[in-house]
């Protein structure tokens, strides 16, 4: 008997001082680790190498573990022993990292691969390897594009027997998800992420056609979804482990074709007593799909995240974005909020018409207007694998080298009307801009008057606007206290001393966590004085009134440009032609 051993590591992020974002306890799982990991552990069951080969897996998120690259590599090496080192869902900023494991586990002789988003969407798009993937190849590093679930087996007996090729391009071959291996997690790996929270994509592709999305051309935008048997057997193999709480990572699950079975499902199995919750991420236009927001609710939906990106028309079109229309925005909101759902929004700035002031209006317009419970920014990016990408690449127009910087809040090209220093300061400035104690405040009684517990925007707010102001992180790569390590730095980068670095680190870790508690505190005191209102669900303000009652209201923003104007009008006149068209119907129903 020998053993092969299949080591996934999920690699972390640079930060801008250079060293490994690395957290006690992080936040988000990754769905791609656990979809290998549970591929891996089918191959091993059904002893895919032969029966004299016993296959082990063990499985690495940098973002809250310590990567033992030499106990791997020795493990690895001993007599009678094998294996290979896969690096798993690596997005373009988190490459620069990963080839700075692969290069320790090459050194010792070890085979490694690396697959996700960066190698599948420049493969996809470019149809070339860029220098950082030509580099990768030199050093004897396989590169693995598209989906393992039909060709990981392939692909391991091939390393195991020597004949690896250098690049798999299986961009062309996308599977379909039906009774596939579903994702899967062990507990001790689970545990490491805030409130043992697991995930899973239910579905894969998005029809949409935005310009600066990498989902549609590396899953494509065919709906490819999951069987309501194959949801209820993850939620089931979890709730084993214990574990009830989900990020469903389908990248819009509104239009996943099995949505309906799926929720329906969930509902039958938490009327049964599983308690699972979960966050999806939809369109704007989900609320307009019937029964979809109800059986959300239903089914355990707590959060929801939706791409908001922008109020200003001009900028959705440049997205690509049509399917955002402006004026289904408060009604969209307000359906969600009546189900007891706090609402998750993306926004997006550096748009070609964006200049602070811009920014900062619009800001002030969704505070107002809309009820948005969180609000998360992103700086607009050419990530490798989209559209925008494709199009500055191939007219030679600049974007910046460093892969590292592709983490969608650092200025990697240039925009028209603001200089690098003033977009990047734009968007620090932006988070301010939202969370004022003022509008905490206003978030924390709107939700009370919506019969949703004050405490839970406490929490969010704490979270995602702690993980840009104290920790200098974009909240999707957050966590619990961050852990520094001195010997974990960019190659190219000097060590610093052992003292001046851990005497530093130490300061900066008391001044900010002290700042952070203090914070805390603050808002901790607002939601007090909030829950000692006899009267909560009193409250009310423009973004909670019911657009009925508003829709011939001069809302902002609807007079932010002459698109915003076209949209609205285009909007009224449908209204009324759906309106003369249901008369004649009301007549003859009254005869």
């Amino acid at each position: 008997m020998t053993t092969f051993h299949i080591e996934i590591v999920k690699p972390s992020h640079y930060d801008r001082d250079g060293y490994v974002i690395q957290w006690w306890m992080a936040w988000i799982p990754s769905n791609s680790m656990a979809c290998l990991y549970a591929i891996a552990q089918d191959c091993a069951e059904r002893h895919a190498l032969g029966d004299d080969v016993t296959i082990e897996i063990d499985a690495y998120d940098e973002m809250n573990t310590n990567i033992p690259v030499d106990r791997i590599a020795s493990r690895i090496k001993q007599p009678g022993h094998s294996g290979l080192v896969c690096l798993v869902g690596v997005q373009s900023n988190q490459f620069p990292r990963a080839m700075a494991i692969a290069r320790r586990f090459r050194a010792q002789g070890v085979a490694v691969a690396i697959g996700g988003f960066h190698v599948s969407g420049v493969i996809s798009m470019l149809k070339e390897l860029t220098p950082e993937l030509t580099e990768a190849v030199d050093l004897g590093i396989h590169l693995f594009a598209g989906e393992a679930e039909e060709h990981f087996e392939a692909f391991l007996r091939q390393i195991h027997d020597g004949s690896a090729k250098s690049v798999y391009d299986h961009m062309d071959d996308l599977p379909n998800l039906q009774s596939q291996t579903t994702p899967y997690l062990p507990l001790r790996v689970v545990k490491r992420y805030d409130g043992i929270l697991s995930s899973f994509d239910a579905g894969r592709g998005c029809p949409f056609q935005c310009s600066f999305c990498t989902i549609i051309n590396v899953q494509g935008r065919k709906s490819r979804w999951r069987d309501a048997d194959d949801i209820e057997r993850i939620v089931k193999d979890n709730a084993a482990q214990g574990i009830t709480k989900f990020f469903i990572t389908d990248d819009n699950f509104a239009r996943n074709k099995n949505w309906e079975a799926i929720f329906d499902r969930l509902i039958e199995l938490n009327e049964r007593g599983y308690g699972t919750h979960f966050l999806i991420q939809v369109d704007v236009l989900a609320h307009k799909i019937p029964n979809f927001i109800e059986k959300a609710a239903r089914a355990g939906c707590r959060y929801v995240f939706i791409g908001l990106e922008s109020i200003n028309p001009e900028n959705l079109i440049y997205m690509k974005k049509n399917q955002n229309r402006i004026t289904e925005y408060r009604k969209m909101f307000q359906a969600w909020k009546a189900t007891g759902i706090i609402t998750y929004a993306g926004f997006i700035m550096g748009l070609p018409g964006d200049t602070p002031e811009t920014i900062r209006r619009d800001i002030e317009i969704i505070q107002k207007e809309l009820p948005v419970d969180i609000l998360e920014f992103t700086m607009l990016t050419p990530l490798p694998g989209s559209e925008d990408h494709q199009k500055l690449y191939r007219n030679g127009v600049w974007m910046d080298p460093d892969l590292n910087k592709y983490d969608l809040e650092t200025v990697t090209a240039e925009h028209p009307k603001m200089s690098r220093d003033v977009w990047q300061q734009t968007y620090q400035d932006m988070w301010g801009w939202y969370y004022t104690d003022e509008h905490v405040e206003r978030l924390m009684r709107r939700n009370a008057a919506y019969g949703i517990k004050p405490v839970k925007i406490w929490r969010s707010v704490l979270q995602i606007y702690g993980a840009s102001h104290f920790e200098g992180v974009h909240p999707q790569q957050c966590g619990y206290f961050r852990r520094r390590d001195r010997t974990k730095r960019r190659p190219e980068l000097p060590r610093v001393p052992l003292l001046a670095f851990y005497s530093h680190y130490a300061w900066e870790t008391l001044v900010k966590y002290v700042r952070f508690a203090r914070y805390g505190w603050k808002l901790h005191a607002i939601r007090k004085r909030i829950a000692r209102d006899p009267h909560p669900r009193a409250y009310t303000d423009l973004a909670m009134t019911p657009v009925v009652d508003a829709e011939h209201d001069s809302l902002q923003m609807f007079e932010l440009n002459d698109s915003s104007r076209a949209a609205v009008g285009k909007a009224r006149r449908q209204a009324e032609e759906r309106q003369r068209r249901d008369e004649p119907m009301s007549s003859l129903v009254a005869e």
